[in-house]
């Protein structure tokens, strides 16, 4: 999904210290910003010094790279270079197949080897208690007792940051929320909430939230014009409910009108 890498990045480097801890073991103690020109891809996703002096590459993936491997040597070699020092190296895989990618290159007196994790691994209840806002977004992506709830958890969580924080964090949680296919859930438990219009600004929330009003609208409309009917028809047969469940507001509106002029339900529903 576009644009995950750059959210995951950020909560990573800026407000998710548990992940970090159940990733590596360890605390970043400040971030590196460097870049490889002799490699294929000279942009390292994160590059940090942890608080024991050691260097940690974190590297970020959403499919199977048969050639992952080979990214990660020339990743080692390349901080090797502008730095002097071997990272420890780790794949986080965030997908939704799943992991199958190797972690070695092997060749005569040759072995170079990485870790890999996928992030399904990572106990997102854990996650969820943090006090880190990062940590409780990354958790929609981890090991998740009833995810329905976790988003639950989650968003009221965000509700209570200040107006443009809570943005932004909504904006991180719809994008890796569609890494399991689970924005609809977030946008529907947004509706739910007592929320300021400005997260009607994210796309995603603002679909679903006015898809949400058109539904309560159409089955108002439908609730009355049931009511209508058996007033003037008696029980509405399985048919006419069937016709009725299929039209939009639009012609739910309409056949209200006709109401006024057929004689039978055949010719009203007809």
């Amino acid at each position: 999904m576009q644009g995950y890498d750059v959210t995951l990045k950020l909560l990573l480097r800026n407000s998710a210290r548990a992940t970090m801890r159940a990733l590596t073991g360890t605390a970043i103690e400040r971030w590196l910003d460097i870049e490889l020109p002799k490699v294929q891809n000279p942009r390292l996703d994160l590059l940090g010094e942890t608080t024991h002096g050691e260097l940690l590459h974190l590297e970020l993936q959403s499919t199977n790279d048969s050639l992952m491997p080979l990214r990660m040597a020339e990743y080692s070699l390349g901080v090797l270079r502008q730095t002097g020092r071997l990272p420890q190296q780790i794949l986080l895989y965030v997908g939704e197949s799943p992991l199958r990618m190797e972690t070695e290159l092997r060749g005569p007196e040759v072995w170079f080897r990485y870790s890999a994790i996928d992030v399904r691994e990572l106990d997102g209840e854990e996650l969820l208690q943090s006090d880190d806002i990062g940590d409780n977004v990354i958790a929609i992506l981890a090991k998740l007792r009833d995810r329905k709830l976790a988003v639950r958890k989650i968003v009221t969580r965000l509700i209570d940051l200040p107006g443009e924080q809570r943005r932004a964090a909504f904006d991180q949680l719809v994008i890796l929320a569609g890494l399991r296919k689970m924005a609809r859930e977030v946008a529907v438990e947004v509706r739910t909430m007592p929320i300021q219009i400005d997260l009607m600004e994210n796309e995603v929330i603002a679909e679903y939230y006015q898809r949400g009003r058109q539904e309560g609208r159409q089955e108002g409309e439908l609730a009355l014009l049931r009511r209508q009917i058996e007033k003037r028809f008696g029980t509405i047969p399985a048919w006419a409910e069937e016709k009725l469940a299929a039209q939009t507001t639009a012609q739910l509106e309409q056949v209200s009108v006709r109401l006024l002029e057929v004689t039978t339900l055949e010719d009203l529903l007809g």
